[in-house]
């Protein structure tokens, strides 16, 4: 179950010394919470943001098949590459996340190819048991990103159509799109 609301209240019962969130609402619940009464369960609170437009986000897909196409690179490819010019670092309270692969050509391309997880790689490297390691910083995907990210990548993806040839779209139809998207976000 998923659904939309606001908490209404916190206390701590001081006889287990656990939580107890009381949450308020939108829409009516009742047939989930049979299936799950007396269930462990896994519970995650986020501030709520409504999904992007399925314009703005049709408009990337499309233009990025196009794009792949005509440089002769694989989609999820051509994604990680967008991400890598245009994408948002993964930050955990307050700090890039990093990993280290294998600094070859093999390790490069498989990266480049994941769709799972996104990264960029930097100019450092690290020598690990006799080894050399690249290090990388973990990207966000594009799936979580707000109207003003998903704007600057869907816009360098069309700064890169347009390098190679390839129609776009007019800027009223892009701010169309965005404003789509501005509202699927915040209406």
């Amino acid at each position: 179950m998923e659904c939309t609301g606001k908490i209404k209240g916190v206390a701590k019962d001081w006889v287990t010394g656990k939580w107890n969130i009381t949450y308020e609402v939108d829409g009516d619940i009742t047939a989930g919470l049979d299936q799950m009464r007396d269930k462990l369960l896994t519970i995650v609170t986020k501030v709520y943001r409504k999904k992007r437009s399925l314009d703005a986000n049709g408009m990337y897909w499309k233009l990025l098949g196009e794009l792949a196409e005509a440089t002769h690179v694989s989609k999820p490819a051509m994604h990680n590459m967008l991400l890598r010019r245009y994408g948002q670092l993964l930050i955990i309270d307050g700090r890039c996340t990093i990993l280290r692969i294998p600094d070859t050509d093999a390790a490069y391309d498989k990266a480049l190819e994941m769709s799972e997880v996104h990264i960029r790689p930097t100019s450092q490297t690290i020598d690990y048991n006799g080894k050399r390691d690249r290090v990388y910083y973990l990207l966000r995907g594009s799936h979580d990103y707000d109207t003003k990210e998903f704007s600057e990548l869907l816009s360098g993806l069309i700064d890169e159509c347009k390098q190679c040839g390839i129609p776009t779209i007019a800027p009223d139809e892009f701010n169309r799109l965005m404003d789509a998207y501005e509202k699927g976000h915040h209406g």
